[in-house]
């Protein structure tokens, strides 16, 4: 939370500013994506850096040079969707829990992305929220899914991968980017607002013909596996 308050705190004067535009670009028919999502990823560099946090990224040249993919990171928190918007050039929406569809702010940057959110008690609305992501992502939309479902609170060990939320993946036949976030829990849930360096790494994609005969629930342990050992090599060193 001291974070936030640092960052609000350094951008005061522009603030107004940013949430005009942030407001005006919720009118997505009015604003092409791309326009939409360039605004959101300098802002978030911007923003990023006035909270004395710097993100690391490796592996860029991994992501799929066509669009029409998923990420599926781990989860650490909130901060974890600004690590992607600084880092990922090209525009994704996300997949989130309903509980957050409402928040003030979070509820305008998720409007300006596009995203849709899940009822995890409403099976039917689930399944019919990963149709239409099934369908966007074969007209080439690029998507944000955490595996995990909610964030973790063991730092940087991760929660089991659900298998069932690579299906959309799998019924668009798309490329599958693990996405190993490192440190992350610490820009928001550590009340530090100490110099902070965080890590993400896009890691080799899994392609239909990689996944194409397996169930979800092994595709959710190849991806977990993956993330987990990059965690791994980086907590060795």
């Amino acid at each position: 939370m001291r974070r936030i308050i640092l960052m609000v705190i350094r951008s005061i004067f522009q603030l107004p500013y940013w949430l005009f535009i942030i407001f005006r670009y919720c009118n997505v028919e009015k604003y092409d994506e791309q326009k939409r999502y360039t605004f959101l990823h300098r802002l978030t560099t911007i923003v990023n850096r006035r909270g004395r946090v710097t993100v690391e990224c490796h592996g860029i040249t991994n992501l799929p040079k066509e669009t029409g993919y998923i990420l599926y990171p781990n989860h650490q928190g909130l901060f974890d969707a600004l690590i992607v918007l600084e880092t990922h050039e090209r525009p994704f929406a996300t997949v989130s829990k309903k509980e957050v569809e409402n928040i003030f702010f979070l509820k305008q940057i998720f409007n300006i992305l596009q995203s849709k959110f899940i009822d995890r008690d409403d099976v039917r609305q689930s399944m019919k929220i990963m149709i239409e992501v099934t369908k966007e992502v074969k007209e080439g939309r690029n998507y944000l899914i955490f595996p995990e479902g909610t964030r973790s609170k063991n730092k940087n060990q991760i929660q089991e991968f659900k298998g069932g939320s690579f299906k959309s993946a799998m019924n668009a036949k798309c490329p599958i980017v693990p996405v190993a976030i490192i440190d992350s829990y610490k820009a928001f849930d550590t009340n530090s607002i100490k110099k902070l360096t965080v890590q993400i790494h896009y890691l080799k994609p899994l392609y239909y013909e990689d996944y194409k005969d397996m169930k979800s629930g092994e595709i959710a342990t190849i991806v977990s596996d993956m993330i987990r050992e990059t965690i791994a090599n980086y907590e060795s060193k």
